[in-house]
């Protein structure tokens, strides 16, 4: 019996060698040899010289790299609970049995087709500071104030959060639609006959039919947000003064900028141990529930 079951599991063997090999070579092997590049002080021109664990020595005391993790970190906090808000409650609209449900669904979610080029361009258009489109509506409404919007920190998150929510809720949002709609509509059905009212639905009913769906787009949202870097880097480039740099944009500066590719192979893998910790963090209480 062992025999035959070996044999059946024998045979999925040539179909997945293909996908092993490509994965050994392009994720594996580079990961690899990432961790071989941290112990060593490495130009792009210059030969390896081995210096241990002196990188990441000098990583803890970097000034630079814990402002850089704080700012990727402050990025979190501040996209991550309201993305999941505002994707839920874009859901719950886009759900509504009504003319505008198509309507609704590709508004929210065309945003996301876009390119970080494009929205980054959209950004830096609309957030001119003499004649640009958000300016000049806040004169049309009686505000005199010209805010230059990437030159204040403050202001530059903002732009940053707002940006990146408009660009993404899309996807969070039709994940969140999905669940709404795998709902037993008799749940609700047996509800009214009871004389619940709308908020007692969506409180024992809706919330926590959502809470897998929702646990797993946390960890998406978390993984996503502290990997943040292309948006901050053509929009305010880190600025002003490394206001809103993020880690990513660090590890890419001191990599390919000041050509010291060991340095940034070993904040590389400070940021890997962070997301594989948070993500621990995250799914334990999952299986706890499912055990």
């Amino acid at each position: 019996m062992k025999n035959k079951l070996l044999l059946q599991d024998m045979k999925a063997v040539p179909f997945l060698l293909p996908f092993f090999i490509v994965y050994m070579i392009f994720t594996i092997f580079p990961v690899i040899k990432g961790l071989e590049m941290s112990f060593y002080d490495w130009s792009l021109i210059g030969k390896l010289d081995f210096v241990g664990l002196e990188n990441f020595t000098v990583m803890f005391s970097d000034p630079f790299f814990w402002r850089s993790l704080w700012n990727t970190t402050l990025f979190v906090i501040l996209t991550t609970p309201t993305m999941m808000l505002l994707a839920l409650g874009l859901a719950l609209l886009a759900n509504l049995n009504t003319k505008l449900q198509t309507f609704f669904r590709g508004a929210y979610f065309l945003p996301s087709i876009l390119s970080v080029a494009v929205i980054s361009f959209l950004a830096i258009f609309m957030l001119q500071p003499y004649n640009g489109f958000v300016n000049t509506i806040l004169h049309s409404i009686g505000i005199e104030a010209e805010p230059f919007w990437l030159a204040d920190k403050y202001l530059a998150w903002i732009t940053i959060v707002v940006v990146t929510l408009w660009w993404t809720v899309g996807t969070n949002m039709i994940l969140f639609l999905v669940a709404l709609q795998d709902i037993p509509e008799s749940l609700y059905e047996a509800s009214e006959i009871d004389g619940a009212t709308r908020w007692q639905q969506f409180w024992y009913i809706t919330l926590p039919q959502l809470k897998p769906i929702s646990k797993v787009i946390l960890l998406l949202q978390v993984l996503a947000s502290f990997k943040v870097f292309a948006q901050i880097m053509l929009i305010t480039g880190g600025g002003p003064g490394g206001a809103t740099r993020p880690l990513i944009q660090y590890i890419y500066e001191s990599g390919f900028t000041q050509n010291n590719l060991g340095y940034a192979a070993a904040m590389s893998f400070a940021l890997f141990f962070i997301l594989l910790i948070l993500s621990i963090i995250q799914l334990r209480p999952q299986r706890s529930e499912e055990s």
